[in-house]
């Protein structure tokens, strides 16, 4: 790559994309990179503010901007990520389909920490949807060596994928609703019909739900009904607090769940348990499911239905992150609540 005057280089190549910036009306591309100059371009050019270009030089060392951020992009992306065309020397990582977004942060610190390259990622862990951009990369100048991309190239190897979105399993959810009011018809359950609604969301699905009294024997009898009839998960919903009368956690410990936590550091969302009876998560769910537009719930369950097992150590590090400060127009999941990294 050399630098010329303008009108020096009418009939060579622009090796970068040429931008152009109107404010308040437009900013994107006036010339694309590989544009051969031409006598008429010159006043464009001259009003853009370019009085120099650069324009190809062979040099099998350097590599492009454009050709530095594919390369980069493809050796970062795994299943379920698209890439965009480069433009200005940035391409973004895409999502492909609904997931869960997966980035490995300490890669992708390790790439940061290199001198003339950039890989900026949303929040790890997050439902995403489909076109969503995910990721862009691009490099500092308008050239770089070869060597470096390479050595870029090889920490995505040792550690991919650098980001991937993992689809979600559908699953046959069952659900207990616990509480004597509900169970006489005293009042009305607002809980299965939510759960309802976001495992549907999700791409699952509730086969059954069985109301119970607050009798630890009534919600065992329940939970293991659900699994006979083929359960892949299974919320028990209410009776959570501390209260003498709520048994949802004693439940699921006489039904044999093993307890993963009970106690979560979010809000809303501090009395959620996570148990397992073999393979099957059995997640008791606080009242705030019921009524908060998201909490520990939406931020726990989309990583079983694609494929986690879920931890102690998952559930612990949500502290970071893990207040919900109630913004009056809730933009769940583009802001900062279960973000913990």
């Amino acid at each position: 790559m050399k630098m010329v005057s303008v009108q020096e280089a009418v009939g060579m190549v622009l090796c970068h994309d040429i931008t152009q910036i109107i404010p308040g009306k437009f900013k994107g591309r006036a010339f694309k990179k590989g544009h051969i100059v031409t006598f008429e371009d010159i006043p464009k050019l001259l009003d853009i503010g370019k009085q120099n270009l650069y324009v190809w030089e062979i040099n099998n060392e350097l590599i492009h901007e454009d050709d530095a951020a594919l390369r980069i992009a493809r050796s970062a992306a795994g299943g379920g990520i698209a890439l965009t065309e480069p433009k200005e020397g940035k391409v973004n990582l895409v999502a492909k389909e609904k997931g869960l977004l997966k980035v490995n942060t300490e890669a992708l610190y390790s790439i940061n920490e290199l001198e003339e390259v950039m890989f900026a990622t949303i929040h790890t862990n997050q439902i995403v949807e489909k076109d969503k951009i995910l990721a862009g990369t691009r490099i500092i100048p308008l050239v770089i060596k070869d060597d470096k991309i390479r050595n870029i190239e090889a920490i995505c190897r040792m550690n991919y994928p650098l980001l991937e979105v993992k689809p979600f399993k559908a699953f046959k959810v069952g659900v207990v609703t616990t509480g004597s009011e509900v169970y006489h018809g005293r009042i009305e359950d607002k809980f299965g019909p939510v759960v309802t609604k976001k495992m549907e969301t999700w791409g699952s699905y509730v086969f059954k739900q069985i109301f119970v009294s607050d009798s630890t024997d009534m919600i065992v009898d329940a939970i293991n009904q659900l699994l006979r009839e083929g359960a892949e998960m299974i919320t028990v919903t209410g009776g959570m607090s501390v209260d003498p009368d709520d048994l949802t956690p004693a439940g699921i410990r006489a039904a044999g769940g093993r307890i993963v936590t009970y106690g979560a550091p979010t809000l809303p969302g501090a009395m959620f348990m996570v148990a397992y009876i073999g393979n099957v998560p059995v997640l008791g769910l606080p009242g705030c499911v019921m009524y908060s537009r998201s909490s520990i719930f939406d931020l726990v369950v989309p990583r079983i239905l694609a494929g986690e097992e879920i931890t102690r150590k998952d559930i612990v590090a949500l502290g970071h992150g893990g207040l919900c400060v109630n913004c009056k127009e809730c933009r769940y999941p583009d802001c900062g609540f279960g973000k913990s990294i």
